[in-house]
């Protein structure tokens, strides 16, 4: 069953409240090109950072996609309480999607390729986030690491995080210099941008740093086959 026209999708993410303009400008880039996947919907896009953005999108009946990394504090609580009285269905996000694995282990081979190293010789630094408020972020990580390495057979795939331990910088350290830096993270905010280059430069890190995951090139079709799930299963669910 298609959707109708007026089916809306919601692209949300945290943005960057000391600049909240640029994450806004590249999300809302993100919608257009998921809506290219969407014919008959309506996508939109707002970031939390950016003062009354979600509520000038918000129309009830949408399917909220969150473009974190992780079902944790922002995702179960912040993001809620913002759509407090609104209805709405949410998707799983982004970091937890069932084909992001097999993405990432594209994207991780042609890098590998590209660089002219053995295929057999697989180093990979899983950058994440992390958090000192619970335990989510760095479950998130792990749980995409345990699903990437069938992917990667032979692969040496290790997580590390900017918020706890054991830090970024501390485990590239241990690192051979054929090794890829994958940054665990849906945008390009401070902690890409800065943090993980920092931690990197303390370690003397040689090998090569892959884009962030929530800009590799499949992604709008990643989140366009999501939003239609949860579509699908809102639906299902209010048949039965």
């Amino acid at each position: 069953m298609s959707p109708s026209p007026s089916h809306t999708a919601i692209l949300v993410a945290h943005g960057q409240p000391s600049a909240p303009q640029p994450p806004e400008d590249a999300l809302r880039a993100l919608a257009n090109d998921v809506g290219a996947h969407l014919p008959d919907w309506n996508v939109r896009s707002a970031t939390l950072a950016c003062p009354g953005a979600l509520e000038e999108v918000m129309v009830d009946g949408a399917v909220i996609y969150p473009f974190f990394m992780a079902k944790g504090w922002f995702t179960t609580k912040v993001l809620p309480d913002r759509l407090q009285g609104r209805d709405y269905v949410m998707a799983t996000p982004f970091g937890l999607d069932p084909d992001l694995p097999e993405m990432a282990a594209k994207v991780v081979r042609q890098a590998q390729s590209d660089a002219g190293w053995q295929a057999d010789d697989i180093n990979l630094l899983l950058a994440a986030h992390g958090s000192a408020r619970g335990p989510k972020a760095a479950e998130a990580a792990v749980a995409f690491q345990t699903r990437l390495a069938p992917l990667l057979p032979g692969a040496r795939i290790e997580p590390a995080y900017v918020e706890q331990a054991p830090g970024i910088d501390e485990i590239a350290a241990q690192l051979p210099a054929r090794t890829l830096c994958l940054p665990f993270f849906a945008q390009s905010g401070d902690h890409v941008k800065d943090d993980i280059p920092e931690a990197l430069d303390a370690a003397n890190f040689a090998g090569i740093v892959i884009p962030v995951m929530g800009a590799m090139k499949d992604v709008p079709q990643l989140i366009a086959r999501a939003i239609a799930r949860t579509a699908v299963g809102s639906v299902s669910q209010l048949s039965e």
